[in-house]
């Protein structure tokens, strides 16, 4: 399956800690390996439920509030979330009125035609028990084994950084004895506020392993 994540408005999930701590839990993975010198780990998702819509047409902006209304309560069992600095929601909603609490990173991927931005769900949500969205342009799938090599950087998630640490990526892939299975895919892990020297982003690149 091929993720995209915006850039500017996938950084809108995790806070406004001008100093980097969003408070938000980061998706659970196992690591596999890594290199610490350049800051590269392969990793394995198990299991992620993802909410997702497309960027294409109105863009990130858009596709960043539907998203954001979702978790806020556009959903079958008007599961509401926590407003703070950052954006927190609870940890079930199977109950209405339940809040909902969110994980990073926000995932974007794609082209211009079929780029999608995606909200990564609480690790105690399965593909059954998270809510429906009353917004038929949000869905709901669930990413299984999702093996991936990822480049962490700080900065900002501009065209630039990003095509930067996908090739150097993409080199080290190659140079390991790895076979990328996808595209490039951004990961945003802080609030517009953080200072650009203290943001965590990163770039993701799903590998062809059994």
């Amino acid at each position: 399956m091929k993720l995209l994540l915006s850039t500017a408005a996938a950084l809108l999930l995790s806070g406004c800690s001008v100093f980097g701590h969003s408070g938000v839990d980061d998706a659970p993975y196992t690591l596999i390996t890594a290199d610490d010198q350049q800051n590269i780990e392969v990793r394995r998702y198990d299991t992620m439920v993802l909410v997702s819509t497309s960027m294409s047409g109105d863009g990130r902006n858009s596709a960043f509030r539907k998203l954001f209304r979702y978790i806020g309560g556009e959903n079958e069992g008007n599961s509401t979330i926590a407003m703070t600095a950052p954006v927190f929601m609870g940890e079930q909603a199977a109950a209405k009125g339940e809040k909902i609490a969110m994980t990073a990173p926000v995932l974007m991927t794609g082209t211009d035609t079929d780029a999608m931005m995606s909200f990564v769900m609480p690790k105690e949500f399965t593909l059954q028990s998270t809510p429906k969205p009353t917004n038929p342009d949000v869905k709901v799938s669930e990413l299984t084994n999702y093996t991936v090599a990822a480049i962490q950087f700080s900065g900002t998630l501009s065209k630039r950084n990003v095509a930067k640490h996908s090739r150097l990526l993409q080199a080290w892939i190659a140079e390991n004895g790895y076979t990328a299975s996808s595209e490039p895919v951004e990961a945003g892990y802080n609030g517009p506020l953080t200072l650009p020297m203290l943001r965590k982003n990163e770039v993701l690149i799903e590998l062809n392993i059994p």
